[in-house]
């Protein structure tokens, strides 16, 4: 007897050959040096543990500002827009700018080492907290840079014709387009499980070690780091060879059809921001980030309104409704520091366990990407944002029973299986495969539909008004840290003195705040963009 529907067996090959067969299939060697970019950008995560503890335990920074600070550090980001524009300008240069990325890079970890390497020296310079602050706004400023010539990067590393000289479809580069922006995710992913397995290696038999080991530790990890800009480097050099390569064979330039104009509305206003921001951030200004954040993203609005005049009409609603969405989805606030503050203090997380969760927090972001593919490719972003959304309000419970004591019932009631740390790695095991799908859809469509002759630039805008929303949602995060003040010990490291004193009393209303929020503004948005004339199917 025969039947019309496909057996289990011939199902799962299906699935498989989809989701795994097809993508390995796709790779292509002009994918890897901005691979290698991506890659290295992961790996900066190498030194989150350290610094994470670091701040905790020996400098005077409040919750509130903290959070504050992750508000500058997103204003590199923010930049993308004249950087992308100059990518444009000097492609041939491109080399040059990934170097200054590297040189931004280098100066920020070597800042850190003497930061923990040598506190009495740095604090008779100035004081550790500014020694941080400079360190944490070098860094993203050198990955910005490089992020920028990565993105174009992506662009001409996909091919415009097949082995038989003919040129694919528009199918096909769709589908190109996808898988590179989806391996690009992979690579950031993979950079952040290679260092978290070093981590937990570099951790292992810590527990007992005195505080000025310790220390000397933390300062081995951030000299094993000059690796990144290595990386980054070594990237765009390949890609040189490559497109050379490419030539030799008979292959196209993916070159622009028309020379790119300078637009100086965009570079001036770059430097305008750039100016305004160092002023305002130098000065007592109460309302110095608002100030920039509003200014920022007046700029980019209107920079968005001049490039959306570059595509179709119908192209153009889409990609504002699909902005709009992506833009209040990222902006929502987080619980800032003093969630971890507090893993450290009452549950007991070492460095070693919160290195085995960020690993955790890669490879199955990294599987989740990989098996969620042919779901990108299927769904609209407003279908994806609408179920990541949900889904994030589910995965925060598991952080309010931890604050309200429930692994305590939970353990005493499995024999201490189900403990804190049990909990953690079931919320990590979850959680982590969701944070990094919102944006595939969203860069693919940037690649297919952004203009040749201003790749880099469309990237750049597009790019920044998403990340405009990351400040957004660190602007949000301080003011609900404001609200409920969370702080923790502090001890100087020279002299032993304790300088601040734990208080987590409102974390647990600070957890609900951030959860009730995050689910309820992303939905809202995304019924009432898909009711408008902008409402994006793509």
């Amino acid at each position: 007897m025969t039947t019309d529907q496909p057996s289990t067996g011939a199902m799962l090959s299906a699935w498989w050959h989809r989701t795994f067969v097809d993508l390995a299939r796709q790779m292509q060697w002009s994918y890897l040096p901005p691979l290698m970019v991506y890659f290295a950008a992961g790996v900066s995560g190498l030194t989150s543990v350290v610094g994470a503890f670091f701040l905790k335990d020996y400098l005077n920074l409040s919750a509130s500002f903290v959070a504050g600070l992750a508000f500058w550090a997103g204003l590199p980001w923010i930049l993308k827009m004249p950087l992308g524009h100059i990518v444009d300008l000097f492609w041939r240069w491109k080399s040059l700018l990934i170097l200054l990325g590297a040189t931004l890079i280098t100066l920020s970890l070597l800042t850190m080492y003497g930061l923990v390497a040598f506190p009495g020296h740095m604090a008779d310079v100035i004081p550790l907290e500014h020694w941080y602050i400079i360190a944490l706004l070098l860094a993203p400023s050198g990955y910005a840079i490089q992020d920028v010539v990565a993105d174009a990067m992506t662009v001409e590393a996909v091919p415009k014709i097949n082995p038989d000289g003919q040129p694919f479809s528009p199918e096909e580069t769709r589908a190109q387009h996808t898988t590179m922006q989806t391996l690009g995710r992979i690579a950031i992913i993979s950079g952040f499980a290679a260092v978290a397995a070093v981590n937990i290696w570099v951790f292992s038999g810590t527990e007992g070690m005195q505080k000025s080991d310790r220390l000397a530790l933390y300062g081995n990890v951030y000299l094993i780091a000059l690796v990144i800009p290595l990386l980054s480097v070594s990237g765009v050099v390949l890609h040189s060879l490559i497109q050379r390569q490419r030539l030799r064979l008979g292959h196209p330039p993916h070159t622009p059809d028309e020379t790119t104009e300078v637009k100086w509305p965009i570079l001036l206003g770059g430097l305008a921001f750039v100016v305004l921001s160092i002023v305002l951030g130098t000065s007592n200004f109460q309302l110095a980030q608002e100030t920039i954040f509003a200014v920022s993203l007046s700029v980019i609005l209107y920079l968005m309104s001049r490039l959306v005049k570059e595509l179709n009409l119908n192209q153009a609603k889409a990609l504002i409704g699909t902005a709009i969405i992506i833009f209040v989805f990222r902006a929502v606030p987080l619980p800032g520091p003093g969630l971890t503050w507090f893993e450290i203090d009452e549950l007991g997380f070492d460095e070693q366990f919160l290195a085995i969760l960020a690993l955790l927090t890669s490879l199955l972001a990294l599987v989740g990407l990989i098996v969620l593919r042919p779901f990108m490719a299927n769904r609209s972003i407003a279908q994806v944002v609408i179920i990541l959304t949900i889904a994030s309000g589910v995965l925060a419970l598991p952080n309010l029973a931890l604050y309200y004591g429930v692994h305590e019932w939970t353990s005493a009631h499995t024999g201490g299986i189900v403990d804190a740390r049990f909990i953690a790695i079931l919320d990590t095991a979850v959680e982590s495969p969701l944070g990094q799908i919102a944006m595939v859809p969203m860069l693919a469509w940037i690649a297919r539909n952004a203009p040749v002759h201003l790749k880099a630039t469309f990237f750049a805008v597009m790019a920044s008004f998403t990340n405009m929303a990351l400040s957004a949602s660190s602007l949000a995060t301080k003011y609900l840290n404001q609200i409920f003040v969370v702080s923790r010990a502090v001890t100087d490291p020279e002299t032993g003195v304790v300088s601040s004193i734990a208080d987590y009393g409102q974390l647990g209303h600070l957890l609900i705040a951030v959860a009730v929020i995050s689910v309820i503004v992303p939905l809202a948005v995304v019924f009432f963009v898909q009711k408008s004339p902008f409402q994006t199917s793509d």
